[in-house]
């Protein structure tokens, strides 16, 4: 089959990113096969082109967000059928979506409902997943005196899913980040009470717009360099769950206020053991709120075609960090 891979880690200026033909994923007893059609692109993704090689004589396959269809099921894997439309993650650990096709856990798909297109489908997985974790754990709703919630990044593809959820399932305010005006815009389209620019003084905006404290931050971005005004708006036993931390952290400003800190990576739960069937619960209930027009889909630029020219360009918009919502490519 065909395939996006490369061998060594690598910048954008030197994208060595190509098409190949790579073997046949394996199918486990667990496993549906599916034929991708499409897969969103995640800042997360291209980190990890710049930071991780192969082991010698390998490569690596990157892509854990698509939508597809069913072309194989195995013994053990129940609920699915061959021709089914599917969206999920994938398993880090294994190759990823950039291919023709993949193997994955049935347990981390949902199924499509006929409403809904492939790439708005694929538009989904990531973000949802990673704002329902890390707002509500391993919850259907915000913990006991959550009431107002920040999101840091608020037009990014977490932070778009996460004000949507916030809205169509708690009574919380929710405040947003944003420096551009076509940022805030978005952030106030996808139902942000409060939009406030984090390149300024965001605890004096704030309290310009009446919100003396904040029950729960969400930092999607830039977390290590905020911690000291987030650790000033935040109440005490608040809480801060961040997505990125990929890097040290000082959370000694975060110390006087005894706030409680939750770290979220989607393939924690079948990497490191968990309820790994939640998130094919989760994703099933985040497309029929699509259906329900309770939830958006989220892909804003729309990219054609397994190539090594659309994905450069998918990642020369990922390492922008000025995207609205998900960068998908239809294959």
């Amino acid at each position: 089959m065909k395939a996006l891979a490369y061998e060594k880690a690598h910048s954008l200026d030197a994208f060595a990113i190509e098409l190949i033909d790579a073997a046949e994923p394996r199918l486990r007893d667990t496993d549906l096969l599916v034929g991708i059609r499409a897969v969103g692109i995640n800042p997360g993704e291209a980190l990890i082109r710049q930071i991780r090689s192969a082991e010698p004589g390998g490569r690596i396959i990157l892509g854990w967000e698509f939508a597809g269809v069913v072309e194989a099921v195995g013994p053990e894997a129940t609920g699915f059928a061959v021709g089914d439309r599917v969206m999920g993650t994938g398993d880090m650990t294994r190759d990823g979506a950039w291919a023709e096709r993949l193997t994955v856990d049935h347990r981390v798909v949902a199924s499509i409902p006929d409403q809904l297109s492939f790439s708005d489908a694929t538009s989904l997985p990531i973000g949802g997943l990673t704002a329902w974790e890390a707002l509500f754990r391993d919850h259907d709703s915000l913990a006991a005196g959550i009431d107002r919630v920040l999101i840091v990044g608020g037009a990014g593809g977490v932070g778009t899913l996460a004000t949507q959820l916030l809205k169509s399932r708690t009574s919380a305010l929710v405040a947003s980040t944003a420096s551009r005006p076509e940022s805030r815009e978005w952030c106030t389209r996808m139902g942000a009470d409060v939009v406030v620019d984090h390149t300024g003084n965001v605890p004096a905006q704030l309290r310009d717009a009446g919100i003396d404290r904040i029950d729960l931050v969400l930092s999607t971005a830039g977390t290590a360099g905020n911690v000291g005004w987030i650790a000033e708006i935040l109440r005490p036993f608040g809480h801060l769950a961040v997505i990125d931390l990929d890097g040290p952290l000082d959370l000694g400003p975060l110390v006087g206020k005894s706030v409680s800190l939750h770290t979220e990576t989607v393939f924690s739960k079948i990497m490191a053991g968990g309820d790994i069937a939640s998130q094919g619960r989760i994703l099933a209930e985040l497309a029929a709120d699509v259906v329900a027009n309770r939830l958006r889909p989220i892909a804003t630029t729309v990219l054609e075609g397994l190539s090594v020219d659309t994905m450069r360009a998918a990642h020369e918009l990922a390492e922008s960090r000025r995207t609205l919502g998900k960068t998908v490519i239809n294959f």
